[in-house]
């Protein structure tokens, strides 16, 4: 009966063992997944060293278009330059991350006007337009965003803040219309691609 009871006691002593073990490796996982999101969704802090290395003195546009381009701050200056007013950039809810008193920009609409879109007439629209930064930061829009909606009168390239050059590279994607603003906020511009939905 005695070692009945020890097997018993013992038997129950290694299941709690077992329930403790699974219970905190299910914690780590779900605490790992959750890291794993944030690295995703998050840009890292950079030293100024590192923003330094993402800088990109042009951008290309290129894919589905007639004509290629590259441009730098100055082939901006020469189209049409807008100022926009008390920027606000917005995150999640609405929280104002940062707040800009005037900067110098020109439309997307503008620059892929310039390196013109390979429509074959004008029902072809089923594109799309990518805004790559030089860490591989993305943000995309559509053809019917940029040329059929209020949107394309609020999408810019921005290359100078109150004054002075933008930091975080020279030129600065954007769509100010967005309800949160930051995920369309692209630093260190490095290239405008269209692509053709097949």
């Amino acid at each position: 009966m005695k070692t009945q009871n020890y097997i018993l006691i013992l038997l129950i002593a290694f299941s709690c063992t077992m329930c403790n073990s699974s219970k905190k490796d299910k914690e780590e996982n779900i605490s790992t997944e959750q890291a794993s999101k944030t690295e995703k969704h998050e840009h890292k802090t950079l030293t100024a060293e590192d923003s330094l290395k993402l800088v990109n003195h042009q951008i290309e546009i290129k894919g589905d278009v007639e004509f290629p381009l590259q441009l730098t701050i100055d082939s901006l200056k020469k189209m049409k330059v807008v100022t926009i007013e008390n920027l606000k950039i917005t995150g999640k809810g609405g929280v104002i991350k940062r707040e800009v008193k005037a900067c110098k920009a020109v439309l997307l609409r503008d620059v892929l006007d310039k390196a013109k879109i390979k429509q074959t007439d004008h029902k072809d629209r089923n594109f799309y337009i990518v805004e790559r930064a030089s860490d591989d930061y993305k943000a995309t829009f559509s053809w019917a965003e940029i040329f059929n909606n209020p949107t394309g009168d609020n999408a810019y390239i921005i290359f100078e803040e109150n004054g002075k050059p933008v930091k975080n590279g020279e030129m600065i994607g954007l769509c100010k219309n967005d309800i949160a603003t930051g995920p369309r906020h692209v630093y260190w511009l490095k290239s405008i691609e269209v692509y053709k939905i097949e």
